[in-house]
């Protein structure tokens, strides 16, 4: 099979494209042959060498990517002879192995793809959807809600400006440029602002009038994201996911002193990680679920943008310039 492999910690460039054996299930396993390989934020950051919500790579050459899709080609031994031939999406956990033809997980981590699912939406959805749901789980949405969402055309952001506005929020979504604004606006966000104009929240206070946000989904962090704190109203809640930035003085994560919150009159919670699985009562599947449920149902509709996997090294350098719209999904 082919598959990306990473020889060494460092650029994007690092990443290449090799011939490598074709992997084996083990006992209660299966092999996926991949129609899609979803590219994460986190997977640039392991390429480096850095640990996050997983630890970097314990030794090299490794097969980066967690988030495949595709049809069980391949069975281990007691593995229930019902998956081969199904179609299914699957998130690897701590191991990797996703950029490539074939990839191999425990059978428990799969969930049949419905007749309604692309493969390539349905890896936009085991991820980025599963921690979507799992960020929502923080902000109590409805009618009466005024959300701000940076990065609103970025994986998370797409599927939270679709989520808010079937709650029936008022939604303003914050992108940079025009052809990202213009697909946050076609997501259903009531504005839509390009947050590269030195203006934009004057744009948003202008909107605004007398009214405040009442929950901002940050994970940009750093003078945008304090700026989007600064709309927010008395009993506001700020929930945090991240704080990869747009700017030179973005980027980094917003702190608040206990004093600062309470003269503020707004809340500040950073939602991922245990914090997060927690709150799902422990079992993260169940996010999955629902997130693969809602694309398959229609009701949240990812944003996907794709490239073939010989190609991750150019997927790699466009996300991290923010040169992408909606989720990085390779394609054998």
């Amino acid at each position: 099979m082919h598959a990306i492999r990473l020889h060494a910690f460092g650029p994007a460039e690092n990443l290449t494209y090799e011939e490598v054996p074709d992997p084996v299930p083990g006992p209660g396993q299966v092999r996926v042959r991949v129609a899609a390989a979803g590219v994460h934020l986190l997977d640039t950051a392991l390429r480096l060498g850095l640990s996050g919500p997983f630890p970097a790579p314990a030794s090299l050459p490794t097969v980066p990517g967690r988030e495949v899709a595709g049809t069980v080609d391949a069975l281990g031994e007691g593995t229930d002879p019902g998956w081969l031939g199904k179609r299914v999406v699957t998130h690897l956990g701590q191991g990797p192995g996703g950029y490539a033809e074939l990839a191999v997980t425990d059978a428990g981590r799969l969930h049949a793809l419905p007749d309604t699912l692309g493969e390539a939406e349905a890896v936009a959805m085991i991820g980025t959807g599963r921690t979507t749901f799992g960020i929502l789980q923080f902000a109590d949405l409805g009618p009466d809600s005024l959300a701000v969402i940076p990065a609103a055309a970025g994986g998370i952001g797409t599927l939270l400006v679709q989520y808010a506005k079937n709650a029936g929020a008022t939604v303003i979504g914050l992108a940079g440029g025009p052809e990202k604004t213009a697909l946050v606006e076609k997501n259903g966000a009531d504005l839509a602002v390009d947050y590269l104009r030195p203006d934009w929240p004057t744009t948003v206070r202008d909107f605004l009038g007398d009214r405040r946000a009442t929950v901002v989904f940050d994970s940009v962090g750093g003078a945008t994201g304090r700026a989007t704190v600064d709309l927010l109203g008395e009993g506001g809640h700020h929930v945090v996911f991240g704080w990869h930035g747009t700017g030179p003085h973005d980027g980094e994560p917003l702190t608040f002193t206990d004093e600062e919150l309470t003269a503020r009159g707004i809340t500040s919670e950073n939602v991922l990680g245990p914090v997060m699985i927690r709150k799902a009562g422990g079992d993260i599947r169940t996010l999955e679920h629902a997130a693969v449920t809602a694309a398959a149902e229609g009701t949240l509709r990812p944003a996907v943008h794709r490239f073939p996997l010989a190609e991750a090294s150019t997927a790699h350098r466009a996300l991290e310039s923010r040169g992408t719209i909606g989720k990085v999904v390779l394609i054998p």
